[in-house]
């Protein structure tokens, strides 16, 4: 009987190994096929999640959107749609009856409502031209929704004889933003009564050259109604041109239904101000705000204005980090936010009655949000090693239970890296933290080439981000190690920490990332004679910048939307706001200290020290970054000789968004790397 035992051990033991080995290494076909979950909302009586997902056709190279949902507590999710229809802005009615969308069909955009099971679709509103997003009133007697209306004048317009034209004529400064020329169309804020066939609305913003919300990442979380349902919250910065493109001042105005006035709660904050939220009794509103003009990495800071006694709180006072995504419980006692902690993002409370604050979560992954639902939170959390699910997080302990599962089916035949922090002494003797990731099945007595990555911002976070493009695990899976360091203007350490970069990128970031490369370089499975150096935005600009000093210390580079000539930068660009916080000024201003050294740090004015082949990747509808910028780069590596590659994507902007040439991307990123470091 033991030797039977012993018999049926090793056969499952054999076993288990085998079905180790037949876990699969993630591919880009199957980064694509990942379902990936969009917005989420709670029901009113917090039993069910809804929530949508997004799922990509390669072939097709095309995704479709569809509504779910799944008990609060756990269960089986129930898809809700299935049509290539867009679907978005889904919310629950306030009463719970019906699920609201948005919904384009037959080359409209409207809302549509449909009961909770999926059935009994119906379209509610047909307005001309069509919405953007829209929300409920508390008392579901009115409904607000934002809509694109022109104000200047387009070249039709100018020469109305001349119909067939696609001129563009502009005067001022912002006449493009990210991906998009200026048309002359502001998106505006319309309020109706509820119905099942609107078709009038009142657009409160009339005449106003202004947007809300804010272009181009803002949605309706900058625009909220008051719980009595008397009065709209909105985010808008009220400038145009030059002005808009200096400035990052935008600001809270509160428009009262009945009266139609509208009053900026924020007058005399220079800053961000963005993303009010009403307090359920009425009695208070809570926003986002930074402190400084002109600073897009300023301090993220939770404030709240007590109506009654005029009272403005900075509640995160005390806390050096950033506070994002608010929401109140319903008692108007307590609120929850997102906040980065090294390398992390964690849900923390503020209590208004004690003014204290607590953190709930502490781990190795990244909350996107935290919406109460009872004694729980509703939250997307993803990590390195997993996108993103739908989790309830329990307040007491911090400890959270998946509810979506929406990937688990490739999850579990997949084989995942490890992920593990590493702290390193920089030149000037703080540390420094990264992530390293490992590839699956790493084995310690193996030699790996190892990848050094880049962060963009280049006030951004090297926090536990899943990306469908900078993706580590499928970095490990092709054999790498990477060391993402969280090199000075990284967030999550503090803002000093932050703005230490700011007038200095050829400097203390730089050491940065050469001390991290340099460090996980004398650990034996690392082959130091096989390094590469990887980055994009920000991080491409690192990327040109170290193949100017690297000293031979890597053998191939790819850099990705980055910057190449500053000085071009600074005339290409839009948002001028960015270009003279963190020079300092313009290039021509010879009395400016800071500017001049910022100048000095432009990677092209190295490139005579370049000896490295060079991958060059960018979007033509990046204008954030020209791409123009990978020509310059690319041209000058050929020229003296370099091997080089240029990969530029017509129609996509500063990120990738479309499956195929998503797969061309990896394709192409791993083809460079694996020809100089394999």
């Amino acid at each position: 009987m033991k030797k039977f035992f012993l018999v049926i051990f090793a056969v499952v033991c054999i076993l288990s190994i085998s079905f180790a080995q037949e876990k699969k290494l993630l591919t880009p076909e199957i980064l694509w096929s990942f379902g990936r979950i969009g917005e989420v909302s709670v029901s009113p009586d917090n039993s069910t999640v809804l929530f949508s997902v997004r799922y990509y056709d390669i072939q097709k190279n095309k995704g479709q959107s569809d509504i779910y949902t799944v008990p609060a507590n756990g269960g089986d999710y129930i898809r809700l749609t299935n049509s290539p229809d867009a679907k978005y802005s889904i919310q629950w009615r306030p009463d719970g009856k019906k699920i609201g969308f948005v919904c384009t069909k037959s080359g409209t955009t409207q809302i549509w409502e449909m009961s909770p099971d999926g059935s009994d679709w119906k379209q509610i509103s047909n307005i001309e031209g069509g919405i953007n997003d829209f929300k409920y009133s508390p008392d579901m007697k009115k409904i607000l929704f934002t809509k694109d209306v022109k104000i200047d004048k387009d070249i039709h317009d100018i020469y109305p004889d001349l119909q067939k034209t696609n001129a563009r004529i502009y005067n001022d400064l912002m006449y493009r933003h990210w991906d998009t020329w200026a048309d002359g169309t502001y998106s505006h804020l319309f309020v109706a009564d509820y119905s099942d066939n609107i078709k009038t609305a009142l657009d409160i913003m009339q005449g106003e050259p202004y947007e809300t919300p804010m272009k181009p990442f803002g949605g309706m979380e900058q625009i909220n109604w008051s719980p009595d349902s008397k009065q709209i919250a909105y985010t808008c910065k009220k400038m145009t041109g030059k002005q808009y493109s200096i400035s990052t001042n935008s600001e809270i105005y509160i428009h009262n239904i009945d009266s139609k006035i509208t009053k900026n709660i924020t007058e005399g904050m220079m800053g961000y101000d963005v993303a009010p939220v009403f307090s359920p009794d009425g009695k208070k509103i809570a926003w986002c705000s930074m402190e400084r003009d002109g600073y897009e990495a300023d301090k993220n800071r939770l404030f709240i204005l007590d109506f009654e006694s005029g009272t403005k709180t900075y509640a995160t006072k005390d806390l050096d980090q950033n506070a994002e995504g608010l929401n109140w419980t319903k008692d108007s006692k307590t609120i929850y936010f997102v906040s980065g902690v090294r390398g992390t993002q964690e849900i923390f409370k503020y209590n208004l009655l004690e003014g204290k604050i607590t953190r709930v979560t502490d781990e190795q992954h990244n909350y996107l949000s935290a919406i109460p639902a009872g004694n729980k939170l509703i939250s997307e959390k993803h990590s390195m090693q997993k996108p993103t699910e739908i989790y309830a997080v329990d307040t007491a302990s911090g400890k959270d239970i998946e509810l979506s599962f929406v990937n688990k089916n490739i999850l579990d035949n997949l084989a995942i890296g490890d992920v593990k922090r590493r702290i390193t002494k920089a030149t000037d003797g703080k540390d420094l933290n990264s992530w390293v990731i490992y590839p699956p099945n790493f084995d310690p007595n193996k030699k790996y080439p190892t990848l050094l990555f880049c962060e963009g911002g280049p006030q951004s976070a090297v926090d536990q981000f899943w990306s469908y493009r900078w993706n580590f695990q499928i970095m490990a899976a092709n054999g790498y190690i990477i060391i993402a360091p969280a090199r000075r203007g990284s967030l999550t350490y503090g803002q000093e920490w932050v703005e230490q970069i700011s007038g200095d990128y050829g400097g203390q970031n730089m050491r940065d990332y050469l001390s991290a490369i340099d460090d996980i370089a004398t650990e034996p499975y690392v082959n130091k004679d096989k390094l590469g150096c990887v980055g994009a935005s920000y991080g491409g600009y690192s990327v040109y910048y170290l193949a100017g000093i690297h000293e031979k210390r890597f053998k191939a580079f790819i850099s990705h939307d980055g910057i190449f000539n500053e000085e071009a930068q600074y005339l290409e660009t839009e948002e001028m706001w960015f270009e003279d916080w963190d020079m300092g000024g313009p290039f021509w201003d010879k009395d400016n200290a800071v500017a001049q050294k910022s100048f000095t740090y432009s990677p092209h004015k190295l490139v005579q020290n370049w000896d490295t082949p060079i991958l060059c990747i960018h979007g033509e509808k990046d204008y954030r970054i020209v791409y123009t910028q990978a020509m310059q780069a690319f041209n000058a590596a050929i020229l003296r000789g370099i091997p080089a590659q240029l990969l530029i994507f017509p129609d996509e902007n500063h990120w990738v968004l479309q499956p195929q040439n998503g797969i061309v991307w990896q394709r192409t990123f791993f083809g460079w790397l694996d020809r100089w470091l394999k």
